[in-house]
Order: structure tokens, then sequence, then C-alpha cells
């Protein structure tokens, strides 16, 4: 783990804490991203990173390092933890102090990130619901903050009828997203369409889906690509 508050990597997982009187605890001031790690390299961390950034201007927490200095520590983290297909994930939040509403007295922000020791892999044939919990406003869905209590009911849905994901369907009908993964479709006509993306997150993976689907198209394996309203 990695804590600005600490001022560097700490690998005894009992250090690694984060202060109750930080806003991203007691408030929810906080956002994060997610990079994978595989064959011990950082894979597409610029993308994350911009849109970390993003997520965090939205939020209004100013980070208290820059591009390059985020990218250097977390190279650094993904290193000092040797492992080679994992999960790093970072956050930044408003600050520790107090536990007033306003983060007028936190000093400065803090960054935390944490190596996780999970396997993934690709999933196949999953089940899918759609939601009935209340999808989230633009405002709040197309930035990457820590206020996730609607994705976790929504997975909790899902899980209590057996599925994989409960996608949620906005309030004009048309499909959105899930809790922590973006919706496409091939259509009969060989047409790759996902959901607009103004008012939902735009998952990275998503996004170099689009990037990389043209080559199908050219190959003759897709018709088009698009994004677009999708109804149910």
């Amino acid at each position: 783990m990695c804590s600005s508050v600490f001022g560097g990597i700490i690998l005894d997982p009992a250090m690694m804490v984060i202060l109750m009187d930080d806003h991203m605890v007691h408030r929810g001031h906080g956002v994060f991203d997610t990079a994978i790690i595989l064959d011990g390299y950082l894979y597409e961390l610029d993308v994350h990173l911009n849109r970390f950034l993003k997520s965090a201007s939205k939020a209004r927490i100013v980070s208290p390092f820059t591009f390059s200095e985020l990218k250097s520590i977390l190279i650094q983290l993904a290193a000092a933890s040797k492992c080679r297909k994992d999960t790093l994930r970072y956050w930044l939040s408003v600050g520790p102090r107090d536990f007033l509403l306003s983060p007028a007295g936190c000093p400065t922000s803090a960054l935390y990130a944490v190596v996780i020791d999970e396997d993934f892999a690709q999933c196949k044939g999953v089940k899918v619901i759609t939601s009935a919990i209340p999808v989230k406003s633009p405002l709040f869905a197309t930035s990457k903050n820590v206020n996730y209590l609607p994705n976790v009911l929504s997975k909790m849905e899902a899980e209590d009828k057996g599925a994989f994901a409960s996608i949620w369907v906005d309030e004009e009908g048309y499909i959105a997203e899930g809790p922590n993964v973006n919706v496409a479709f091939i259509t009969s006509d060989k047409e790759l369409i996902l959901p607009s993306f103004d008012k939902i997150l735009s998952g990275c993976t998503a996004m170099r889906l689009l990037e990389l689907a043209p080559k199908l198209v050219e190959q003759g394996r897709l018709e088009s690509v698009k994004t677009t309203d999708i109804t149910v």
C-alpha cells in the first residue's frame, strides 16, 4: 500500500490503514480508479489516470501530485508488490482532519493505493437482470467516486436472483450500465452497439473495445460499431 499521509510504501498489512477522520471514510468525499497488473505490467495506466483526475475535478478534489508523479508512484508500488497478475486500486480523498461535512478544514488531499491479490478471468455465459435499484444521476454516474451504495445494492440484488449483475435502465427506458461493468451488444445484423456515455461512466474497457472494434469491421466480422440509446 502507498499512502501520502504516511509518505511512502507500506508492505506490512497491519499498517495499511486510513484515518477515521478522513472525509473519504465518513463523508464519502473521494474518487478512485483501478488498473490491472498483467505479466508484471500496468495495463492502460495513462487512460485510467486521466479518468481518475477527471473524477477528482468533478468532486472538487485537488491532487497533491502531478500526472507524472502519480504515474511514478503507482509504478513504484506495483514493482514493490512483486505481483504479476493482480489489481492496483488507488483513491484521492479530500483528506483527513475532522468529522465535519465541509472539507474546509482539511489542509491537503490524500492519495492511497493498494495492490490487491486477486485473480481475474474472462467471464462467459453470465446471467444478468434489470435492476430495481434507482439509477445514479449523470453527475455521479459519469465520475468514479466512492459513493457505491447503489452499486453494492444492485450487485446484491443480482446475487439474490442467481445472476452475475443487475443492469440499470434510466428513466426514459434506455439501458445504462451495470454496477461495475459496461454493457455492449452484437445484434443479429452484426452491429456492435453500446449505450451512449453521456449519462454513464466511460469504462476504460468499453473505450478500448470501441478503439479496436473497427478492425473487425475491416475484416468483415462486424458490419458497424456505434454508441446509441438502446431500449430493453
